[in-house]
């Protein structure tokens, strides 16, 4: 088109071709498949013999569709016509016209306007310069009255009426700012600041008649609280000289009498400065200090500028002192400081750092207080601190150079009463050095909080992290550990077990968990205490894992116990011929044994453990225990026979009712589930072992029942519990490997792949003190009992949950499919 378009139209008439149509044959394209449109119509067989319907169906579309084409095209011929097209231009040119003719007149209606209102606008711009100029004309005349008035009140010096009409002028003055290029704006100006420097000169000779207090040439006070008045007006920089002045005129006599070189600057006489400060500050207030305004804080300053000369004079004296510093001297100086700086804040009741922080400007640093010049010192307190815990300990410490020493006592007071009760007596819950350590804990922190809360008390916190350290290893953990070269004591031919051993490992358990929970409560105190740049490096929870781990390693202690009580009523057991019984009886003498020893432990156990948490952990740990000393004990046993597997099967009975009565009112959902499962899984074991072998089918589908597996070691396993004879073994296996073969849904390995055929022979916690024991132990049934979790699900027993630390290779893993495979190639024949 010739005719340029408004933009307007060209997107409306785009908007029009980009429109989507919505007829579904626009969606017939490349992609069109006739094949899913014929599925449509024709679903299945039947529908065929609608054919003949869906063609006419087709056919009056087709109709439909053509009648719509033609009158499209119709309607495309008459928007076609040459003529309309034209006409439509036509208007479009006409309108674009009318638009531009619009346009002009707006124009020409705004430069009538603009010169229509030009005289108005050039009348009111000279009214608003006329009434400025009046204003400013007035204001300077009020100015030039003011100013003149100012020059008779300075050649009389009176300095009341001064301070008013200053104020004023300096206030009228501020106002011709932007004027001073003008001659006599400038000369007014300048007058203003040679009468502010004859008043400068005049109020400085002033003040230091008033200082020296010239009896030739007395002031008045009157004169000079006036004065004050006029420094105010004058500017904060003349005050801040004068008050400088002043100060420096008081203190001159202080760095005289109190030089560091001198007897009354030592360290001895400290008091002394303080006192004379206070001496001097009595007189300030009574005497020259009450002609200054309260907002100058001139006492204030005084305060600030003795307490630099004094930081500076101690910092010196310190330093000058070395290694010959004691702390008593240290601190008591220290003391003297601090309770200077506190009767200072409590008599203008001010912090002290926010008095020395507003004697300076707003952009300069506060300076530090007194107490700053101790903190470089402070290194003397914090060796004192660390050698006064050095000497508490030290009677509870083991000895380590000497390895024929006796166990240390757990308290150099109480160690006995810890171990064995009198009866008169209350036994000890908690060893009397852990309050005495966390006492004197806190002693030493509130101290060093009054001294310092910097680096000081940071130091002091690695002190304490560094004897609760020592505290968990050299005297709870050490308590816990026999001595290489002791024997082990005598016991009793009627207990197994050492009665102070148990006890002592309870004192050891509720120790380490108090110095855990109050460690914990140290940290935050410190947090609270300790300077902002600190809060995030105080930490001791490294120092907590070392009491949580002494806990671990004391129940580990228990269990010894436990486990030598109990190990002679295993030791019959595995010692007892099975295979010959007859018949089976009640449950086995054994039994009546395993549960009194037991019990026997128990009862020392359960009142000397404080917290129910660590007893329900012992409680978790002994099930798994005496679960997998009598599964040793059975596979030791061997071959049990059916008679005596069945024998065991009610002494199984016995053991789990005797488990699930153990913990008393402490039993939990998560013991009884694991308990009930390690026990079911060995009356599984027992229930295999009671079945005949003949029918040998229904032997080998009770196993596939009970146990799950087609592992032919697991099998294996079951036949040598058994006591199987050799020559039956290989028709069993064969028969195994061959129903086995046809089920697919069994597993490969069950609980019993990890029962150890060859348990070890000694007992697998002793001598185990400690959760990184349980090196020596990994190949044992036993391994996941060294280290006792704090919370968490109890550990099951060897047939439960445990697994050997190396898994025993499966020669016959996959035996089945090898025998498989070769019954196919016989069974196939030749090709």
């Amino acid at each position: 088109m010739s005719v340029d378009l408004p933009h307007e139209v060209v997107l409306a008439i785009q908007r029009v071709f980009d429109q989507q149509s919505d007829d579904p044959l626009d969606s017939l394209s490349s992609d069109f498949n006739a094949v899913d449109i014929l599925n449509s119509f024709f679903p299945d067989e039947a529908s065929l013999a609608h054919i003949e319907a869906v063609q006419a169906k087709l056919a009056e579309d087709q109709r439909a569709i053509q009648n719509e084409i033609d009158i499209l095209r119709e309607q495309l011929k008459r928007n076609q016509d040459p003529d309309r097209m034209q006409m439509i231009q036509e208007m479009i040119s006409e309108l674009l016209g009318q638009m531009s003719r619009i346009r002009e007149k707006a124009t020409e209606s705004e430069a009538v306007v603009r010169s229509i209102t030009k005289d108005i606008q050039v009348l009111d711009l000279a009214k608003k310069n006329l009434i400025l100029s009046m204003t400013t004309l007035k204001r300077l005349q009020m100015l030039v009255n003011a100013l003149t008035q100012l020059e008779d009140q300075v050649k009389q010096r009176n300095y009341s009426e001064i301070s008013q009409t200053l104020a004023a002028v300096k206030q009228i003055s501020a106002s011709f700012k932007s004027y001073t290029s003008i001659p006599r704006v400038m000369q007014v100006w300048r007058r203003i600041q040679e009468i502010q420097n004859e008043l400068r000169t005049f109020i400085e000779a002033d003040f230091d008649k008033f200082y020296l207090q010239d009896p030739s040439k007395p002031i008045k006070p009157a004169v000079i609280a006036d004065a004050c008045l006029v420094v105010d007006v004058l500017g904060s920089d003349l005050r801040s000289q004068l008050v400088e002045r002043y100060v420096a005129l008081e203190l001159k006599e202080y760095r005289r009498i109190f030089r560091t070189s001198d007897e009354a600057g030592h360290l001895d006489n400290i008091s002394r400065r303080f006192a004379w400060f206070r001496r001097l500050l009595q007189t300030h207030e009574m005497e020259q200090g009450r002609v200054f305004p309260a907002e100058w804080k001139v006492s204030w300053h005084l305060l600030a500028k003795f307490a630099e000369i004094t930081r500076d004079d101690i910092t010196t004296l310190l330093s000058t002192a070395g290694s010959s510093l004691t702390v008593k001297t240290l601190l008591d100086n220290l003391q003297i400081v601090i309770e200077f700086e506190s009767s200072m804040a409590k008599k203008w009741v001010t912090p002290f750092h926010e008095m020395l922080a507003a004697t300076v400007g707003p952009n300069s640093r506060p300076p530090k207080p007194i107490t700053f010049s101790f903190e470089p010192h402070m290194g003397v307190f914090v060796d004192a601190h660390d050698k006064a815990l050095s000497d508490m300990l030290a009677p509870h410490r083991r000895n380590k150079g000497a390895k024929t020493t006796p166990r240390p006592s757990l308290d150099a007071n109480a160690g006995s009463a810890s171990v064995e009760d009198d009866g008169n007596s209350s036994p000890i819950i908690v060893l009397p050095s852990s309050t005495e350590l966390f006492y004197f804990y806190g002693q030493s922190l509130e101290q060093c909080a009054k001294l310092s809360t910097g680096q000081p008390l940071f130091d002091l916190c690695s002190v304490h992290k560094k004897w609760l350290k020592i505290y968990a290893e050299d005297v709870l953990t050490a308590s816990l550990k026999r001595p290489i070269g002791v024997p082990a004591p005598r016991k009793s031919m009627e207990s197994r077990f050492d009665v102070g051993d148990l006890k002592q490992a309870s004192i050891v358990i509720n120790t380490a968990d108090y110095c855990q929970t109050t460690a914990a409560e140290l940290e935050e105190k410190i947090r609270e205490k300790i300077n902002d740049e600190f809060k995030e490096k105080v930490s001791l929870q490294n120092e907590c894992e070392l009491f949580v781990s002494t806990i671990s390693s004391a129940i580990v202690i228990q269990l010894r116990e436990l486990e030598s009580a109990c190990e002679p009523a295993f030791s019959t057991m595995a010692n007892s011929m099975w295979s010959t019984l007859s018949q089976v009886s009640g449950p086995s003498p054994y039994t009546a044994d395993l549960v009194r020893a037991a019990e026997q432990v128990i009862e020392v156990i359960k009142p000397t453990v404080e917290q129910k948490k660590y007893l329900r952990n012992f409680f978790d740990k002994a099930c798994s225990l005496l679960i997998a000393k009598f599964t040793n004990a059975l596979v030791k046993s061997r071959p049990l026979g059916e008679v005596g597997a069945e024998q065991l099967l009610i002494d199984l009975q016995t053991i789990k009712a005797f488990l699930s009565k153990m913990p008393g009112d402490l039993v939990t959902t998560n013991y009884t589930r694991n308990m009930g499962k390690s026990t079911g899984r060995l009356e599984s074991l027992l229930k295999v072992i009671v079945t005949p072998v003949d029918p040998p089918e229904g032997f080998i589908l009770n196993y596939t029942l009970l146990i799950g597996d087609a592992s032919f070691s697991n099998f294996q396993k079951i036949l040598d519990l058994k006591g199987t004879p050799k020559a039956e073994q290989n028709h069993l296996l064969d028969s195994f490997v061959t129903i086995t073969s046809t089920k697919d849904d069994l597993e490969s390995t069950s609980f019993l792949s990890s029962l150890d055929m060859d348990p070890p022979a000694q007992g697998h916690l002793g001598g185990m003190v400690s959760p990184t024991a349980s090196a020596s132990v990994a190949e044992s049934i036993f391994a996941g009992l060294a280290s006792p979790p704090m919370s968490g699900p109890p550990t099951g027993s060897s047939i439960a949950d445990g697994s050997r630390g190396e898994q025993r290779r499966e020669v016959f893993s996959d035996f089945r499919r090898f025998v498989s495979f070769g019954l196919r190639r016989d069974t196939q024949g030749p090709s």
